[in-house]
């Protein structure tokens, strides 16, 4: 019952920065398509540190699927699950080597380019051409800077999560 308690409200939290996300206008800062911020990726990156693989999927996954409901498209739908999945493998993979090889920020973004990896070879798919492949120095250059972003809003949260000792980290994960 904890466990879904806790998988509920990090979906929720989730849920909100993906809305408080959207009132950003960072087409107008950065007028490049497809680029966000990525805040949502803060409640994966703690999922990943602090839950096991099979709760961190199903908070990804219901994320995207409600998102997409409220605030998108069936195509959003297959873009958001697709980066984020991607996102979420990648993570998990890099995290085995933490405080060895990768800090948090470049497992945030690792997380962050893998997801517009993974949304690029949806759109590759969906259009049925290679044609968007060159777009993606350009969204890779981007995930540098919001996945040092990101990366810094969890490592922030992790000192205090750690301080009060409510969650304890877990060295393994995969």
């Amino acid at each position: 019952m904890k466990k879904l308690v806790i998988n509920s409200i990090l979906i929720s939290m989730a849920l909100i920065l993906s809305y408080v996300e959207r009132m950003f206008p960072i087409g107008l800062i950065v007028p490049i398509p497809g680029i966000k911020l990525g805040l949502a990726n803060v409640v994966t990156i703690f999922a990943i540190f602090y839950l096991d693989m099979k709760s961190a999927i199903a908070i990804t996954v219901l994320r995207c699927v409600i998102a997409s409901t409220l605030f998108g498209s069936i195509y959003s739908l297959l873009f958001s699950l697709s980066g984020a999945l991607f996102a979420l493998l990648v993570m998990a993979i890099l995290k085995k080597g933490y405080n060895r090889w990768f800090s948090i920020l470049g497992i945030s973004i690792g997380g962050a380019a893998a997801h517009n990896i993974g949304q690029i070879l949806i759109a590759s798919l969906i259009m049925q051409s290679t044609a968007i492949f060159p777009y993606l120095s350009i969204l890779l250059l981007a995930a540098v800077i919001t996945g040092t972003l990101t990366g810094l809003v969890f490592s922030s949260l992790m000192e205090h999560i750690d301080k009060i000792n409510i969650f304890k980290r877990r060295i393994f994960f995969l």
